[in-house]
């Protein structure tokens, strides 16, 4: 595979205000981009492409890529690196709060025709986890499967059973959008700078809706889990007057802990309480 030259970009400190760490190991980068299993004429949407190590590979392959960054000083040099690659958009945002379909649709001029199906890739530092996953399950209709990076302890907390201490909001709110499947673990050395924990790769295959309002589904869970060591009841009576009826109707036991409660109870009891 031939390289883009990114000499002036493997200088440039990292940002420790942004979370920045980046993969330099090719071996975990083309995991990566496997993983994303891309086919002809895909379009790929890529979060937080640092210094553009990912971003290559996708480009290379032929995908359309649309490659969005928060760091402008960062969004300069890849403009650059990247200038003469017709398949390849960088786009200066926040990725918690864009707009991924009106996105792709200011993208459509700037790529080389309609794609038969959208895919994301990110390498996301902890302090995003639990507003972009929120975010990405709102639109996660959009996507045909996702690949995301996080520290170990993230993918940990998103993909733990009932019964679990690390099943929590985060857990119960992923696992109502996606279904998750952890793949590798990552090595502090594969990063530069080199951070202090291990990182995990995971995929995300989005679910169809089962809830008819996500929004108060996430209430709920959030208000169930807002003081772990407490039981169900008391953690919700305060907010659902009908809290107790509910878990009866749902068939849960109100003694019960958050942690302890099946995505299919959830369900069950979100339509006893609405």
């Amino acid at each position: 595979m031939t390289k883009t030259k990114r000499s002036e970009q493997e200088f440039r400190p990292a940002k420790k205000s942004l979370g920045q760490n980046f993969l330099v190991d090719p071996n975990y980068i083309s995991k990566i981009v496997d993983a994303l299993e891309i086919g002809e004429d895909e379009t790929i949407i890529e979060i937080g492409p640092g210094r553009g190590a990912i971003t290559e590979y996708l480009v290379e392959s032929g995908a359309n890529v649309v490659a969005i960054e928060l760091d402008r000083d960062i969004v300069s040099i890849l403009r650059q690196q990247f200038a003469s690659s017709k398949n390849v958009s960088i786009v200066e945002a926040d990725a918690t709060g864009v707009d991924f379909e009106r996105l792709l649709e200011d993208q459509k001029p700037k790529t080389k025709g309609q794609s038969q199906s959208i895919k994301l890739v990110a390498n996301l530092p902890y302090y995003v986890s639990t507003p972009i996953l929120q975010h990405l399950a709102t639109q996660r209709h959009l996507f045909a499967r996702l690949v995301l990076m996080f520290q170990k302890e993230v993918v940990d907390r998103i993909t733990a059973k009932p019964g679990s201490s690390d099943r929590g909001f985060l857990t119960v709110l992923t696992e109502a959008a996606f279904d998750v499947e952890k793949l590798f673990d990552v090595p502090p050395n594969a990063f530069q700078p080199v951070p202090k924990v291990t990182s995990s790769v995971a995929i995300f295959r989005p679910k169809e809706n089962k809830i008819k309002d996500e929004e108060k589904f996430r209430k709920l869970i959030s208000m169930a889990f807002a003081q772990k060591r407490k039981t169900i009841l008391n953690n919700l009576k305060t907010v659902y007057p009908n809290a107790s009826d509910s878990l009866v109707r749902g068939e849960i036991d109100p003694t019960r802990r958050a942690e302890s409660i099946s995505l299919e109870e959830w369900q069950r009891l979100f339509l006893a309480i609405y």
